[in-house]
């Protein structure tokens, strides 16, 4: 019983922290506020996977740069953040724009042969393994957090309900495949996901994606383009988990870290959405806007 209220009361502040910050612009009148208060999350959330995923690296034996990974996670998401304020007006010299956008560019550009340079003093029996574990943060954390605050800028209410309806699945993939769950999908990287639940999960994400748009307005999406996203955010959620099961499974471990009591880590948190989140900006950038 202890066990349950204490992972009652961690998800109640994880989704409070998450949707407040989220949809803070609406709560302040103040868009660019919203995304700067929306940002320190994201920022705080990304430092917490990157940590979780180069502890995961270390129990297999790799050495990534880790300040390295650290300031690149960070830079992606600050500086496209802050590229994303100037098309809210947020007003600074062309000259502060100017720089900001070189610096984004030399982020993206320079963090692998810098990497790599890095390498030849390290004396690492596998360098280039290590380059791959410290540069994959970038990809597999900042982008898809990234894209949480391009979506804001977007429509923050699709953001909500790409974010719920991945919430939506995950609950009733595992409610309903405890209850009829018979025919096991991926035993080598999710011992307990089921054919029954996952399919379950998908086919109410679908439907509660059709049904979310036909009742309110605030999403300004057909309800084809809500069952659309229902759909994306069902079964490409879905790879997400089995993504960061897979990743936990290789080093051995049943929880990515123990920052989230009842639930995990930051990655067991954000695991459907690191895989999601790159997928359902696509889809929404050609069929929906």
């Amino acid at each position: 019983m202890k066990k349950f209220w204490i992972r009652t009361a961690s998800s109640v502040i994880y989704v409070a922290l998450f949707v407040g910050t989220m949809l803070s612009g609406k709560i302040l009148y103040n868009d660019s506020a919203g995304t700067i208060v929306f940002l320190l999350f994201l920022l705080f959330a990304a430092c917490g996977c990157t940590f979780e995923f180069y502890r995961i690296a270390r129990l297999k034996s790799a050495k990534p740069i880790k300040w390295m990974g650290y300031l690149a996670v960070c830079m992606i998401i600050l500086l496209f953040s802050i590229l994303i304020l100037f098309f809210r007006g947020l007003r600074l010299s062309e000259d502060v724009y100017s720089i900001l956008g070189m610096l984004f560019i030399a982020c993206v550009l320079l963090v692998l042969p810098l990497s790599a340079v890095i390498q030849l003093w390290r004396g690492s029996e596998r360098p280039f393994g290590d380059i791959g574990y410290t540069l994959l943060p970038v990809f597999y954390i900042a982008i898809p957090f990234a894209s949480m605050v391009f979506m804001q800028m977007l429509n923050v209410w699709l953001l909500l309900l790409v974010v719920v309806l991945v919430w939506i699945n995950d609950a009733c993939a595992y409610m309903l495949g405890s209850l009829f769950g018979r025919h096991k999908m991926w035993t080598k990287h999710s011992p307990g996901k089921t054919w029954e639940g996952t399919v379950s999960g998908v086919i109410i994400a679908t439907v509660a994606g059709t049904v979310a748009v036909g009742v309110w307005s605030v999403f300004e999406l057909s309800m084809w383009q809500g069952a659309l996203l229902g759909l994306t955010c069902g079964v490409i959620g879905t790879l997400g988990d089995l993504v960061e099961s897979m990743l936990k499974r290789s080093a051995g471990l049943k929880d990515s870290g123990r920052a989230i009591p009842g639930h995990g880590g930051f990655l067991d948190r954000f695991d459907s959405l690191l895989i999601l989140l790159p997928f359902a900006t696509v889809i929404i950038v050609l069929f929906i806007i």
